[in-house]
């Protein structure tokens, strides 16, 4: 830990001062693709005083193929003006064959620059130095700045897939759950868990882990979503479900800018959210606040079943309706310091609130074997729950003279707790409407809080056109306590029932990588190697009782911490490129998976953890194919995974002692138990396709992924081995109207398709489930700064989560809503001042007196 720490401290303290650098040139593979991108800076200077130059206007264009130096640019991509210290810098241009770059600033002469394409290899993120650019005194006039280039809705490349969430439409006024539900690869289920190709993935925000759930980020927050399905050593080894990376909006643009919404809508629906970016000298400040709220109705079944030695015993139905409210309220501002054109520092900080309340109501009906009423049950269950989160980011960025030569270093902090309450009430009659028994009551109090720390630094290190070496340290700490307080309430007083839980735990991973990259006969190879070592340490604090792992747990299991990867890439003339990838990784339980909490909201199916569940690991194989061509792009791949000691549910009725236990609170005698297990592994074999293509104004993303599943499992000598073969498929279709009409004109279409066949689990399988959602808008104003839009999420109100279960004991035929039908009308103001000041011009001048 103590070396982790030094590294970072080394890191940012690490500055050097610019120097002049002869102009670098762009790698042969440097074509736009899915997260490649080049960063184009250097300093203007007074050629003869030596001086920076402030308010030069600096233009890029991207070159026209083969054209002369004297005359041969193409369209203007980008443009801004110089700093008081004559330094400039543009982020996130595409990476053409060359750029051409003209300076220009009353007094001095017009000066052209050229930065060219070389032969070599290249990475994402391109850093083009042009150092000092000197320019001579003579009248010339500004140019007009334009930014004409334009982000497809998704970017494809061989590694990853990048989805621009301003494209997506449907998503507008909502949150993440939203944005997702419209990516290729990635399903919703009915908790707003997303699944990467049927598998969990890590969920980062701008790269760093995150307590912060899906649902509580605003979709208007996001600049984009980066799928990595396969992540090499250089990324944390619980990532066996591949990474969604959601990026968050921060513009480096210069002067004031910034977008307003505000929306409202059915059910419940009310939206408002303000981002502002302010640019001037060495500093970009940048802040959003957001408001959310959304409910509605839900209604849940249940059909089941009950049986001894294989033959039905009895029947039970039941119907659940829940009104829904949630309500988050998110802020987050922070600033770079831009130190000088190689060293950045970035300070951000993120607060969330949210309020959720349920009022559920639930009719029961018990059958006997004939089917015929005997009993009935009336449940109403009314819930509160509160959290806050705060996110914490330190980072620091050092790029050297050379391009692509870089060491970063960051520290991240989250924070968060909440408070929990509900009170169930239970009552029972004969079918003529007389008591059965006497009612129920129980109240739960619960509250917890959770802190993570992650510290880590990172150095990339080209060592020449083709050779590459990346180093990093990570240390992960991340620390939980869980209290729930249950009582049973009879005869007005209270008795705490032994399902209460007071749980804490400490989470710890260190680690440190390698990667190698190189070319051999024409073949691109990265080798990698990610040591960790994790500890988990439990305790039920009431009994004294811990629970936990450690890996590598000693000499002989070193294996259990080390973490290979590698990737070989062919890219050919024609565009066509092939990769076929390996890599190592490991899932971890989460706390709620190891919780031992009884979930009794829905007392005949109940959920609760298993301290005594183990990591499971993954070997991941991939083979990929990818071809961009002008109007689109085609992206196939072939996928096998060995999941071993797979974490999977489990579910049986529950034992007289657990029926015990839960006495009083209110729980049928052959209520569903359902907990999570090792399994011995799982094998899932498989195809998935994405394409993309404009027909003129329309432009169709479809998605399909072919999916074998084979599970095996023996828990308590039973059984449960299962397989089969599912698939998914989704459409997202974008058409934009051109009229001479203004009205008619810059009119958005958009189309969200998805379909998710049966899914085999150990002891049934998940149920297929169809969604669309659309949406349209309209720009209008000037430069097209508002837009209107309208959203219908799940047109046809088909979204929600089916299971069947057959075992020896039960069948139940179930299903469950998280979100209903909704629509959404959204204005959207987009602003910009360039030439706003922050500070006043005297304490600018005095302050950036560079040279």
């Amino acid at each position: 830990m103590k070396k982790i720490l030094c590294i970072i401290l080394f890191a940012i303290l690490y500055s050097v001062t610019q120097a002049q650098v002869e102009p670098v040139d762009i790698p042969s593979d440097a074509s736009p693709r899915a997260s490649r991108s080049a960063r184009l800076f250097g300093k203007v200077v007074d050629n003869e005083s030596n001086k920076g130059i402030p308010s030069v206007t600096v233009e890029v264009f991207l070159r026209k193929v083969n054209a002369a130096e004297d005359a041969g640019y193409d369209s203007l991509i980008a443009g801004m003006l110089t700093q008081p210290n004559g330094e400039y810098s543009f982020r996130e241009l595409p990476i053409p064959d060359s750029f051409a770059v003209r300076f220009s600033s009353i007094g001095f002469m017009t000066k052209m620059e050229f930065v060219h394409k070389k032969h070599g290899t290249g990475s994402s993120g391109q850093s083009l130095d042009m150092g000092n650019i000197r320019m001579d005194k003579e009248v010339a006039s500004l140019q007009e700045i334009k930014i004409v280039a334009t982000k497809p809705v998704l970017e494809m490349s061989i590694d990853r897939k990048v989805f621009t969430v301003d494209k997506s439409i449907t998503s507008t006024g909502g949150t993440a759950i939203d944005v997702m539900r419209n990516i290729p690869s990635v399903t919703v289920d009915v908790n707003g868990e997303v699944q990467l190709r049927n598998s969990s993935p890590q969920i980062f925000v701008d790269g760093r882990p995150t307590i912060l759930t899906l649902q509580q980020i605003p979709a208007d927050d996001i600049e984009r979503v980066e799928l990595i399905t396969n992540p090499s050593a250089k990324f944390d080894a619980s990532t066996a479900g591949g990474i969604i990376n959601v990026v968050l909006k921060k513009s480096r643009r210069a002067g004031l800018n910034g977008v307003a919404t505000i929306g409202a809508g059915y059910p419940q629906v009310l939206t408002g959210n303000l981002s502002l970016n302010m640019r001037q000298g060495k500093w970009n400040f940048f802040a959003s606040g957001n408001y959310n709220q959304n409910g509605g109705r839900a209604r849940s079944t249940a059909e089941r079943q009950n049986k001894e030695n294989g033959k039905v015993t009895d029947y039970f139905n039941q119907e659940t309706i829940t009104d829904i409210s949630r309500r988050f309220i998110s802020v987050r501002f922070g600033a770079d310091y831009f130190i000088n054109n190689r060293s950045t520092i970035t300070v951000s900080q993120n607060f969330v609130d949210g309020r959720f309340k349920n009022s559920e109501n639930q009719d029961q009906e018990f059958l006997d074997i004939n089917q015929d009423l005997y009993q009935v049950g009336l449940r109403a269950t009314n819930s509160n729950n509160s959290f806050k989160r705060s996110n914490t980011q330190l980072n620091y960025k050092f790029e050297f003279p050379k391009t692509g030569h870089e060491l970063t270093a960051d520290a991240t902090f989250n924070a968060g707790k909440g408070n929990n309450y509900s009170m169930i009430s239970n009552y029972y009659y004969l079918p003529d409407g007389t008591v059965a028994k006497d009612p129920n009551f129980v109240r739960n109090n619960g509250n917890n809080n959770n802190y993570q720390l992650t510290i880590q630094s990172d150095y990339v290190n080209p060592l020449t056109d083709s050779a590459k070496l990346e180093l990093g340290v990570r240390a992960f700490i991340n620390d939980n306590r869980n209290v729930l307080d249950a009582y049973s309430l009879a005869n007005g007083g209270e008795q705490k029932l032994p399902l209460s839980t007071n749980v804490k735990y400490r989470e710890q991973v260190y680690g440190a990588y390698g990667t190698y990259t190189n070319v051999l006969w024409g073949i691109r190879y990265q080798l990698g190697l990610r040591a960790e070592y994790s500890k988990f340490d439990g305790v039920l604090v009431d009994s004294a009782r811990t629970f936990g792992y450690t890996i590598p747990s000693g000499f002989d299991d070193l294996f259990g911490g080390l973490f290979p990867s590698l990737f070989l890439t062919k890219k050919f003339e024609s565009g066509d490129e092939l990769q076929a990838n390996f890599s190592r990784r490991i899932r971890r339980p989460n706390f709620w998976q190891m919780n031992p909490y009884f979930n009794i909201n829905d007392p005949m199916n109940i959920t609760v953890g298993n301290p005594a569940l183990r990591p499971e690991y993954v070997n991941a194989f991939e083979f990929n194919y990818g071809k961009q061509y002008s109007k689109g792009s085609v992206l196939a791949v072939l996928y096998f995974h060995n999941n071993a000691k797979d974490i999977t549910p489990y579910s049986d009725t529950i034992t007289p002692q657990q029926y015990q236990q839960l006495n009083n609170a209110a729980i049928e005698p052959n209520a569903i138990l359902t907990t999570f297990v090792n399994a011995q592994y799982t094998n899932r074999m498989g195809a998935e396709l994405t394409y993309q293509h404009k027909f003129g104004g329309l432009e169709l993303i479809p998605n399909i992924n072919l999916q074998y599943r084979y599970v095996k499992a023996r828990i308590n000598e039973t059984n449960l081995d299962n397989q089969g073969f599912n698939w998914e498929a989704k459409l997202i279709a974008n058409y934009t109207t051109k009229s001479k009409s203004a009205f008619w004109t810059d009119f958005n279409f958009q189309l969200n398709g998805e379909y998710e066949s049966a899914e085999v689990i150990p002891q049934g399988k998940n149920k297929a489930n169809f969604v669309v959602d659309f949406a349209i808008r309209k720009e209008f104003m000037k430069k097209k700064a508002g837009a209107i839009t309208l959203s219908i999420n799940d047109v046809f109100n088909t979204n929600r989560w089916g299971q069947i279960y057959d075992t020896e004991y039960f069948y139940q035929d179930s299903y469950r809503r998280w979100r209903v039908r909704s629509f959404r009308l959204t204005f959207t103001y987009r602003f910009g001042k360039r030439d706003f000041q922050m500070f006043n011009r005297e304490n600018r001048s005095r302050d950036n007196n560079d040279d």
